[in-house]
C-alpha cells in the first residue's frame, strides 16, 4: 500500500481498511496453522500496512488536536 493512497483516504476509510487487513492477517494465521500458506512474506507486508494506516490515523488526530487548541 502506497503512502499517497493512504493520504487520500478519509478517516472512515482508514478504519475500514485497518479492519479488513486485521481480518486478512487472521486468515493468514489460520492458513499457517493448517499449512496451506505458500508466501509467508504476506505476514510482514500486512503488518506493515496496518502500521502505516494506524500511523496516519494517529497523525491526523494529533493535527486536529493542535488545530483546535
Amino acid at each position: 500500500m502506497k503512502a499517497t493512497s493512504i493520504h487520500k483516504m478519509n478517516d472512515e476509510e482508514l478504519v475500514v481498511e485497518v479492519d479488513r487487513l486485521r481480518r486478512h492477517l487472521y486468515d493468514l494465521r489460520c492458513q499457517r496453522v493448517t499449512e496451506q500458506i505458500e508466501d509467508t512474506s504476506q505476514f510482514k507486508k500486512t503488518k506493515k500496512d496496518i502500521a502505516r494506516l494506524l500511523t496516519e490515523r494517529r497523525a491526523r488526530q494529533i493535527r486536529s488536536a493542535k488545530e483546535s487548541s
